[in-house]
Formats: C-alpha cells, structure tokens, sequence
C-alpha cells in the first residue's frame, strides 16, 4: 500500500469522524425541536441547545465531587462511553475492514454491551444526591428500623440499566444478526459487498422486518420515550446521569447525539450496504438515515408515555421474536 493511499484513508476516517460527530451534535435539538416540540404545539428548545449549547456551557461549570467508592472509574464512565462509540464508528468506516475481527457484528456487539456496563456501573457507583452523602437513618416512627440503610436512589437506576441489558438488547441485537443469516458472514465488508452485488437487504422481507426490530432496539439502546425506564423522572430524575457535571456532564450530550449518529451508520452498512465515507456520495444516505431515525423516534416519542414493566416487557419480547423469524427467513433465503 503506497502512502499516498495510506494517507487518502486515514483523511477519510478523520474526516469522517468529524462530521460524525458535528452532525450528532444536532440530532438531539431536531428531534426535540422540530419533532417533538412541533408536534406537542410548545416552543421548545432551540436546535443547537441539547447537543451543541449544553456541552459547552456544562464544560466550564463548577465540577461537583459525589460520595463514591471508585471516584476515578465513575467520573471516566462518559468519556469511556464516547471512546466506545468512536471505536464502533470506526469499524463501520470500509478502510478499517482489512483490520478483520475489528469489524465484525461481534465486535460491535462487544462495543454496545461495554456502552450499556457503563450505565449500570453509573448507577451502582454513585452514592449521592445531588452530591450530598445518603443513605440517612430514617427517623419517622413506624418506619423501617434506624440501623437498616435505605437503598441508594441511583440503585434503581442501576438495576434498571441491569434490566437492559438482560432483556431490552435482544432487539437490537438480534437485528444485527438478520445481515449475518443472509449473508452467511459476520464481517462487516462481506455484508457491504453482498448488498452490493445483490442489492439492499431493506428491501427484503427479512429486512423489512429486521428495519422495524433495529428501530425497536434504537429507541431502547437510547432510552427515549416510551422506553425510557432508565432515567424515570418520576423518581431517578436523570438516572446514572443525575450526580454527573462539568465536563463529564458534557461528554453525556455529546455521547447521545454522536451515537444517534452512529447507530443510523450501523444501520445503513447492515441494511442498505453503505458504509461511512465523506469521499463517496454514499455519505448523504448516511446522513439521511441518521435524520430519519431520530424523527421517527421524536414522533414516537411525542404520542408515547413512560413504559411500565408490565408494558415493556410484552413489547420486547414481541419484537425480538420478529427478529428471530426475520433470521429465520434470512437463512432460507
């Protein structure tokens, strides 16, 4: 390989991942601006508010200490969270595909389940509210015994995030395993080149119904209405989010929209057969899937309420069987 291609590649993946990630910087403010917002006949916020304002204005403010066991490890969590998706961008980029097992579904899949760890650990390592130390002995008579510790609030969070991972990633990740079945690969340059050459697997009937169970697990993975068990204002506030500030607080915003992004990339490689690259027109499907998806979910969203149990377990279990016969139809293909 000559260095000019070598350098041809690696402007490609540098430029790439920029516009990734100043396009996901306004993902956040369409969907909550000109979807929601819209559609609930209220004001909103401006567009450059959730992904590009908010960032900035968290990044200067006054960094809060909460009470943890592992100080270091939870305040790295979001900046680990937005390596990872970096690393799964990256993968989906073709001049990464000769790097073999790198870019492959089981690496993306070992990439999504380090992001969902990242929550539970968030939860499960924060041992504040509002950076004041808790639990405190409760003192109301007839109430459960002063020695006994209350459970942290971010516990519920964290076992919701468990939950998540247990049950709610089925879809998702049994509609990355519908382009596998087709295709009788696991890497992500045999999958593009099969679409290629054959044509997109979306417009397929096992890619049909693989798009709807993708969509399923998209909404679930970014905990949007009405999947949005993890962080249930009613009693979490902002889940394993709630004690983080400054910049870490930052890299929250920046992850959200930057994984938008990416999860409408993974999207277009396993079903359409485009991959990310600014120097091939391939890009704007890219770009145009990356839009839709968070319009379709701020649709969802603004019709939705917050999921119970009761509700969202039904609904995962009824999709992940659509993506088992969506592999189903895809091996008898």
């Amino acid at each position: 390989m000559s260095y000019i291609t070598i350098l041809y590649s690696v402007l490609a993946v540098i430029a790439t991942l920029i516009l990734a990630i100043v396009i996901g910087m306004l993902l956040p403010g369409i969907e909550r601006k000109y979807v929601q917002a819209r559609i609930q006949q209220r004001i909103g916020p401006p567009v450059t508010s959730p992904g590009i304002m908010a960032p900035i204005k968290f990044f200067f403010k006054e960094n809060v200490m909460p009470n943890s066991p592992v100080p270091g490890l939870y305040k790295s969590l979001p900046i680990i969270c937005f390596i990872v998706v970096i690393l799964i961008l990256l993968a989906l980029m073709p001049q990464i595909y000769s790097f073999g097992a790198f870019t492959s579904i089981i690496a993306i899949i070992g990439f999504l389940k380090v992001e969902e760890v990242a929550y539970v650990l968030m939860g499960a390592l924060s041992k504040s509210v509002m950076s004041l130390g808790l639990p405190f002995p409760d003192i109301v008579k007839g109430a459960t015994h002063p020695n006994v510790e209350r459970s942290y609030i971010e516990d519920l969070s964290s076992n919701r995030a468990f939950r998540l991972i247990a049950f709610g990633s089925f879809p998702l990740y049994l509609a990355l395993f519908i382009p596998v079945a087709i295709t009788g690969s696991v890497f992500l340059g045999d999958i593009v080149a099969f679409q290629q050459a054959n044509g997109p697997f979306i417009l397929t009937l096992g890619g049909a119904i693989g798009t709807i169970v993708f969509f399923i697990g998209y909404m679930i993975l970014l905990n949007e209405y009405p999947f949005a068990i993890l962080k249930t204002k009613a009693d979490v506030i902002e889940g394993p989010y709630m004690e983080y500030a400054s910049k870490y607080r930052s890299f929250v915003y920046l992850t959200r929209g930057f994984l938008m992004f990416t999860l409408g990339a993974l999207f277009s490689v396993l079903f359409i057969g485009i991959p990310p690259n600014i120097f091939s027109w391939g890009i704007l499907v890219n770009i145009a899937v990356a839009i839709i998806f968070p319009v379709l979910m701020g649709i969802m969203s603004a019709f939705s309420p917050v999921f119970t149990y009761k509700q969202f377990y039904p609904v995962v279990v009824s999709t992940s069987l659509l993506g088992v016969l969506a592999i189903v139809i895809g091996l008898l293909i």
